[in-house]
C-alpha cells in the first residue's frame, strides 16, 4: 500500500509539473492543444515524433519552444540534399600539435544534444537520413569504430511538409517505425489563429519558461513506465494492432486494402502513450478510449495502403477509424 501510494503522490505531483509545462509551452505556441499533448506524450514516453504539416503553422517554433519548457540543450539542423552523414554525426579532424605531433580529434556534430529537431527531414538522402537510424533507437552513434553515447535523454522531433514531394526523399519504413507518434498540425481554427495574431505582431512577444530538467524528464518518465494499465486496455491494444495486420486472421478483411500494417512497436507505443496521455488528463490509469484516441498517431505511419486502395480513393486514416470502431467500439480521434 506504502508503495501504491507514493506512486500516487509521484503521479499527482507529476501532473502538476505538466500543467505549468504546458502553460508555458502556451505562452508561444497559442493553440493546437492536442498537438502538444502528443508531443509531450512522445518525450514523456522517451520516444521521437514526427510533426506533418504545412509550412507556416508553428512547428519550428514549437520545437523551439519545448527545448526551453524542458531544459534540454537543443541542436537544430535544416535537412536539404547536399547534407552528408558526417553533417550530422560530426568527423574527425588530423591537428598538428606544438611539438610537430599529428593526432585525430573528433568533432561533435549536431546530433550530440538532447532535443534534435530535424527540419524537412524527407529532404535529405537516403544515405544522409540513415545516419539517424542507430541515434533513434539505441541513443548512441558509431564513428570510426568508436560508440559514442549521446545526450540524456535523446529525443528527436523531425517535421515534414506533407504536399511538396519535389526534391524530398520518403523516409524509409524502419525509420518511421522509430518515431512513437505521428502528429498532423492542422490549421489553427479563427479564434486561435485571431490570438497568434494579437501575440505575434506587437512590440514584445510572450517569452517561455524552463519547467523541467533533464533528470526532472528521465525521472518522469521512469514515472510514465511504472503507471498501472488495466487488462481491459492491454487486450484492447493487443486486438487493434493485430485487426490492422492484413497477414493476421483479425485483419483479414484488410488483405485487400493494405500493403503491410504495423509490427510490435506500434503495441508498446500504444502501451506507453495511452498511460502519458492519462497523465496529461490528471488521471492515474488509462482507459480504452485513449487507445482509440492515439490510434491515428501511433498507426498512420505504420502502415501502408496497396495499389488497388489507393486506386479507390481509401485513406489510412479512414481504415484506422474503421477498424478502430469495429474493434474497440468507439471512434479513433480525427
Amino acid at each position: 500500500m506504502a508503495d501504491t501510494a507514493a506512486l500516487v503522490a509521484e503521479i499527482e505531483a507529476l501532473g502538476t509539473t505538466l500543467g505549468e509545462a504546458k502553460a508555458s509551452i502556451n505562452r508561444r505556441f497559442i493553440g493546437q492543444e492536442k498537438v502538444v499533448d502528443l508531443v509531450l506524450a512522445s518525450m514523456l514516453c522517451g520516444g521521437h515524433a514526427l510533426l506533418v504539416g504545412l509550412p507556416g503553422l508553428g512547428k519550428t517554433r514549437l520545437v523551439d519552444t519545448l527545448g526551453t519548457v524542458m531544459g534540454l540543450k537543443a541542436n537544430r539542423i535544416q535537412f536539404t540534399p547536399d547534407l552528408m552523414p558526417a553533417d550530422i554525426l560530426g568527423s574527425e579532424v588530423l591537428e598538428s600539435s606544438a611539438d610537430g605531433g599529428r593526432a585525430f580529434r573528433f568533432v561533435e556534430g549536431p546530433i550530440f544534444c538532447q532535443l534534435l529537431m530535424a527540419d524537412e527531414i524527407n529532404r535529405a538522402s537516403p544515405r544522409t537520413q540513415s545516419a539517424l537510424l542507430q541515434a533513434m533507437q539505441e541513443k548512441e552513434v558509431t564513428i570510426a569504430g568508436q560508440h559514442r553515447p549521446l545526450g540524456k535523454p535523446f529525443h528527436v522531433l523531425a517535421t515534414q511538409n506533407p504536399i511538396e514531394q519535389e526534391g524530398t526523399y520518403p523516409l524509409p519504413e524502419a525509420q518511421l517505425d522509430r518515431f512513437l507518434v505521428q502528429v498532423d498540425v492542422e490549421y489553427p481554427t479563427r479564434a486561435t489563429e485571431r490570438d497568434i495574431l494579437i501575440a505575434t505582431t506587437g512590440a514584445e512577444e510572450a517569452e517561455a519558461h524552463q519547467v523541467f530538467t533533464a533528470e526532472g524528464l528521465i525521472k518522469a518518465q521512469g514515472v510514465i513506465r511504472r503507471m498501472p494499465v488495466g487488462d481491459q486496455v492491454v487486450e484492447a491494444i493487443l486486438d487493434l494492432v493485430r485487426a490492422c495486420r492484413p497477414g493476421e486472421a483479425e485483419g483479414r478483411e484488410l488483405a485487400d486494402s493494405l500493403s503491410w500494417g504495423p509490427g510490435p512497436r506500434a503495441a508498446q507505443a500504444l502501451m506507453l502513450t495511452v498511460r502519458a496521455r492519462a497523465l496529461l488528463d490528471g488521471r492515474l490509469a488509462p482507459s480504452i478510449s485513449d487507445v482509440a484516441d492515439l490510434a491515428q498517431a501511433v498507426l498512420v505511419h505504420r502502415m501502408a495502403l496497396s495499389f488497388a486502395a489507393r486506386a479507390r480513393g481509401e485513406t489510412l486514416s479512414g481504415i484506422i477509424s474503421r477498424v478502430t470502431g469495429r474493434v474497440l467500439g468507439l471512434e479513433a480521434a480525427a
